[in-house]
């Protein structure tokens, strides 16, 4: 369990008031709250916007995922997951996806969480990182992803039926570790 409250990532610290700590089954009624906007909103992930708590939370902490919470001054801010891409042959290379609290978007938390994401993927001996499904449209996420050094290696036209902007492209991102 990482319980650090100053967090180092290739030489520069990460928001030294996020503790990124692994979750536990307590934990599932937080992890709900920051999941629950971002499914019904449907804009980032391909899931039903009216999944229940009980198929999320079962979706997210499903077997061979490690949870994490990122906390601030004792509030759940955030959370992810962590496991490999693929089973068997293609084992070596991590998977993860990230969620934030919608009020407190914007303040750091995503990259803390993705920079903690990739030492953690390293440390379990992963050679690189793979997200399969990033939607074009969000621009933020994207844009994260790059500045940490992921690159597009393949877009799936229309791939994602956006709320309001309707058929946008999925990407596939990939770093090597």
């Amino acid at each position: 369990m990482i319980t650090k409250k100053f967090l180092e990532f290739e030489g520069r610290s990460v928001n030294p008031q996020l503790l990124i700590r692994t979750a536990i089954l307590a934990d599932r009624v937080a992890i709900w709250g920051i999941l629950e906007p971002v499914i019904r909103a449907g804009e980032t992930y391909a899931l039903p916007a009216d999944m229940s708590e009980a198929d999320a939370i079962a979706y997210w902490m499903g077997p061979g995922r490690e949870v994490f919470l990122a906390e601030q001054d004792g509030l759940v801010v955030g959370t992810y997951f962590l496991c490999a891409n693929q089973k068997g042959g293609g084992d070596h290379v991590a998977n993860a996806a990230y969620a934030t609290l919608p009020a407190m978007r914007g303040r750091g938390i995503a990259r803390g969480m993705a920079e903690h994401s990739l030492a953690e993927a390293r440390r379990r001996g992963f050679l690189a990182m793979q997200y399969n499904f990033v939607v074009s449209s969000n621009a933020d996420a994207v844009h994260l992803w790059q500045s940490l050094g992921f690159e597009i290696v393949g877009r799936l036209p229309g791939a994602f039926r956006h709320p309001q902007l309707g058929p946008v492209d999925a990407l596939v991102m990939f770093r090597r570790l």
